[in-house]
This record gives structure tokens, sequence and C-alpha cells, in this order.
């Protein structure tokens, strides 16, 4: 009796009051939970000046670290021309001792600003266009992105993988177009934008400007404003304090997949891969809701002593940082029709486990019982 006292039903999981920020996760009720508010102006701008978005557009020519520039000078024997990389704090080296200022300015400007110091040097005679210097290849651009994004701080965006930056190299050409040097790619780095972001009021802070964007149009559809950024960009995603719907879908500002954990203890596996649990079922569409993130974890379907297992769903509050878990009859979910109001969507590092129901609970039991009698009887044979 003990032992078949395990298998009661587990009691209800407790949240706090405002631990919900989906309406699903409420059972029963469909909407949203909160009302959207206008966000207030950041208070990183005080001071700032704002300029058209149309000017960010100029970025495209912008160097940053680890940029290549190919460097031409007329009549020069290999002293000077070459392939230059502009370092880490922003300058470019030529000739072991002139340093020019290279990140953040116009590709053009470098030139001439180099021109000048290579004259006054003696390295070079004052002649029209003596001095050629040529993108060879873009590298990606370092950005930090705030608010209301799955995972804020630092990111690389238009971040190459070694084979595409090996075969730019071993291809060399004027120019370079680099197309994930943008913000909608500053944004999928940085996790996506939450359900909760104001898309309508995205700040783009560059030295002492900054610019407002509506990137709604990145997740409805249609032509949106997607500047090239610059190294040292900083973007600002404010939070409408609602949770919306229609934002949870793969999208320009959002990743296609997310991450989430599952544990499958139906019957416990001695393996995940036995359990049919890996790659392709813990990274799943984002969009993807408990019932199908149950389905691919093996808690749907089989026998009909499984017909009231249960599941729950382990999240966290975007917007407090405070954790919720949810129970939910996988029964109900599969049977009703009004299921979308209680079926909650997953989110990035959201995680769920499956309970056994009574009756597959029951005949564990009693296996792991016959389990305990059978070498006790055995025994008791050898011995008389």
């Amino acid at each position: 009796m003990a032992i078949l006292s395990g298998c009661a039903a587990m009691p209800t999981p407790r949240n706090l009051a405002d631990a919900q920020y989906q309406a699903q996760q409420v059972q029963g009720q469909e909407g949203m939970i909160g009302r959207c508010m206008r966000p207030p102006v950041p208070a990183a701008l005080a001071g700032l000046t704002q300029v058209n978005p149309a000017q960010l557009s100029r970025a495209s020519d912008l160097l940053a670290p680890g940029d290549r520039l190919n460097l031409q000078v007329a009549g020069d024997k290999d002293q000077l021309t070459g392939t230059y990389v502009v370092a880490p704090n922003g300058t470019l080296l030529i000739g072991g001792a002139v340093e020019v200022q290279a990140v953040g300015r116009p590709r053009a400007e470098v030139a001439r600003d180099l021109r000048q110091q290579l004259v006054r040097a003696g390295y070079i005679r004052d002649l029209p266009d003596n001095l050629r210097l040529q993108l060879a290849q873009a590298n990606g651009v370092n950005v930090s992105v705030e608010g209301a994004v799955f995972y804020g701080g630092q990111v690389t965006a238009g971040e190459r993988g070694d084979l595409v930056a090996a075969n730019i190299y071993n291809h060399p050409a004027n120019g370079d177009n680099n197309g994930g040097r943008t913000l909608t790619s500053a944004l999928r780095a940085a996790g996506g934008i939450r359900p909760d972001a104001a898309l309508a009021t995205v700040y783009v802070v560059r030295g002492a400007n900054y610019a407002v964007l509506d990137m709604g149009t990145a997740i409805t559809g249609g032509a949106s404003v997607d500047p090239q950024l610059a190294a040292g960009d900083r973007v600002i995603v404010p939070s409408l304090g609602c949770f919306q719907p229609d934002f949870v879908k793969p999208s320009a500002v959002t990743q296609p997949g997310i991450r989430v954990y599952m544990s499958n203890l139906i019957r416990p596996a001695t393996s995940n891969a036995n359990a049919a649990i890996g790659k392709d079922s813990t990274n799943i569409p984002y969009g993807t809701r408990f019932l199908q993130g149950l389905v691919a974890s093996n808690c749907v379907g089989g026998s009909m002593m499984n017909a009231q297992r249960h599941a729950v769903l382990i999240s966290r509050n975007p917007l407090n940082n405070h954790s919720i878990v949810i129970q939910r009859s996988i029964e109900q979910l599969v049977r009703n029709a009004d299921r979308d109001g209680m079926d909650p969507y997953l989110m990035p590092g959201d995680a769920i486990a499956c309970y056994d129901s009574t009756a597959q609970s029951v005949t564990d039991v009693l296996g792991s019982m016959a389990g305990f009698v059978t070498p006790a009887v055995l025994l008791s044979s050898v011995t008389h």
C-alpha cells in the first residue's frame, strides 16, 4: 500500500500571481494578459540628437574591425602596396609607421587621411590619384542589443563562417557585400524579438545621434527599413508589456527555431536516443505550441492505459523573470475543441516533462513489486 500510494496524482503546481504572461497559460482564457502600453522614450537617449533613419544607410561604407583593405600605391615596389586588416583598436597601420583611425569612418575618408599622412612622412609624392584603398572583405560588426529580445548583449551582425571567409580570401575582388551587417541580423543574433516587443519604435544609437525605426513590417510582411549597422552601434527594443501572439513565428526579426528541454518519463528509457529525444525534437520551429512539443517528446499516443497522463510546462516570464510551471491533461489538449485557450506557445529555453497515468503507474509499481518478490521466492526454494 505504501508503494501504491506513489500512484496518486501530482499536486497542482503553484505560481506567483504575476508569473503568467500568456493568456493560454491560464486555462480557459484566450486573449492577452495585461494591456499593451506605449513605452516611454529610453533614458539612454537623453542629450542625443534624433536623425532621419535614412542617414544610417551610409554605414554600408563604414569600416569595422577585421575589415580587409587592399592598398595600391603608384610606382610602389611592394613596400606599401598590399592587404591590410583594420586592427581591434580601430586603426589601420601602414608601413609599420603610419597609423590612421579607420573604424566608423567611410573608406574614401580614410583613404584621403592616409594619403596625407604618407605624403607628410615622405613615403609617397604629392601627386593626384597615386593611392587607392579598396575594400577586400567586410567583416561582421559588433553591436549591442538590449530590451525586448531573448538574449540581449554584445552580438556580431554579419559574422561569417570559416568556409565563406576562406572563399573570399581565395577569390579576391574589389569590394565586398556583407548582407548580414543589418539591423534584422543583429536582432536575430540576440535571439530574436520577444512577443512583447514594441516593433514600431526600435532605436538605433550611433555616437551622439539616434534614429527611430518602425520594424513592424518585418513581422507582417512588405517592404521594411533595414539599415546597415556600424561597429559600436546600440540597438534598443522597448517593451509594450503585453504578449502579442502574432509575433510568435519565424520572421526576419525572430529565430526560425528554438531549443526546448524535454523529459520523457513514460516508461523511462536508458538513453535519449532510445526515447527518440534528440536534436530533431529539441530544436523546434518558433511558434510551436505545448501540445506539438508533447508529440515531439513522445508523450502523446500509445496504450489507452495512458489516456489520463499529464504533462507540465516550465517557462519563465521575460518581463519580470518569474518562473511558471503549468500542468495540463494531455487527454484534454487532444480531445477538447477549446484547446487553443489552454495550449501555450513554447518560448526559447522552456522545458517539458511528462507523467504517466494512474493506471500505467500501478502497472509499473506492480511490475517493480514482482521484481522484488521473484528473487525472494527463488531464494526460498534454494534454501529449502
